[in-house]
């Protein structure tokens, strides 16, 4: 079954971690209104450029949905 992007996203937390990555992970686990059980690209991007003041630039969203995908068709292939 597939899994959400917060769902994806949490295992790059670390508290304290320097890379943007890191640091976006971890400012979504803290924010209680991120549609945590979103698959949606458009819902989450609208989400952030209204209520993401945390991320820097949509540049690291950017990122970090494409790493998504990538492991979304990692996951149907069984890889």
């Amino acid at each position: 079954m597939a899994k959400s992007f917060y769902h994806f996203l949490m295992r790059y937390r670390n508290p304290g971690g320097k890379d943007e990555l890191a640091r976006f992970a971890e400012n979504v686990y803290r924010d209680h209104g991120f549609p945590k059980q979103s698959r949606k690209f458009d819902e989450i991007s609208r989400y952030l450029e209204l209520n993401g003041e945390y991320l820097p630039s949509m540049d690291v969203f950017d990122r970090a949905w494409a790493l998504y995908r990538e492991w979304e068709r990692d996951m149907d292939e069984g890889i």
